[in-house]
């Protein structure tokens, strides 16, 4: 089986800060090297499953946070952007699951580390089809249209709850508890580590079982993003076809996940020149 893993740092074990996440943080290069661990972690977990391949996509920030010659040489990496697909790309026919390691809670959740979708600073709110939607749920539906379930999602105990909740048949396991947006009860990065490891070999073998279902939200996709300002959404509605929904509200209707997912980056980028 292909294993496909997606890479984010605001749900390593260990980060609770802004500080942590940015490149120019103090703290940043300790954190890049927890997610590097983690992310061979959930690696040598799927090939202890039996998986023949693995490809690893760098889904944080610029996406360039792994560090290369720390992972284990028998994967290939995905890093840098901008990337059509953003955090799943390189999905595609051909392989038997995905796994989300160090994903984080979406925008507006309590108590959910770092919480946000996309892009923090303009996007208040992400719905689809009336319903909260966080970055699990909007990858997991690229994945989906590929015919490919998501396994298992880590991070903090907020968004694996809102993993089960969306995706209810999915391995997940939580390396912190929020206690607040920037605060939390954390294993230490080695226990992470080995537990992400246990969980990987579990979900894939799971799924070389059938036990999980590609989510497959209904189309065309009605996409809604709250904006942090007015300006935000005068600037995302410079895209065609979109439809201006309130002072801070853009709506779209997406005819696929893929294009689901290009809108709401052509949409932040375009909002985050707003902001001074």
């Amino acid at each position: 089986m292909r294993v496909y893993i997606s890479v984010d740092m605001e749900g390593v074990a260990g980060v609770v800060h802004v500080d942590q996440t940015r490149r120019t943080g103090h703290d940043y290069e300790r954190a890049r090297r927890w997610m590097t661990a983690e992310a061979n972690a959930a690696i040598h977990g799927a090939f202890d499953a039996g998986a023949t391949d693995v490809l690893v996509n760098d889904a944080h920030g610029d996406m360039r946070n792994l560090l290369p010659e720390e992972l284990d040489p028998r994967i290939e990496l995905i890093s840098g952007s901008l990337k059509p697909l953003s955090m799943v790309q390189g999905v595609g026919a051909g392989f038997g699951c995905a796994l989300f390691i160090g994903y984080h809670a979406g925008a507006g959740s309590r108590a959910g580390i770092l919480d946000h979708t996309f892009y923090g600073r303009v996007v208040a709110r992400c719905r689809v089809g009336g319903r909260d939607f966080n970055e699990t749920a909007i990858n997991a539906a690229v994945c989906g249209s590929h015919g490919i379930p998501v396994a298992l999602v880590t991070g903090d105990g907020t968004v694996c709850a809102q993993a089960r909740e969306i995706l209810v048949d999915v391995e997940t396991l939580a390396v912190k508890d929020a206690i607040t947006r920037y605060a939390a009860r954390t294993l230490t990065p080695i226990v992470a580590q080995e537990r992400i490891r246990e969980a990987a070999a579990r979900a894939v073998q799971r799924a070389q079982e059938g036990a999980f279902a590609p989510f497959q939200p209904p189309t065309p996709m009605n996409l809604e993003i709250d904006f942090v300002n007015a300006a935000c959404a005068d600037a995302a509605e410079l895209v065609p076809h979109t439809e201006r929904r309130g002072g801070t509200t853009c709506g779209y209707a997406a005819p696929d996940a893929s294009t689901l997912v290009q809108v709401i980056q052509a949409w932040t980028i375009l909002a985050g020149s707003t902001m001074v």
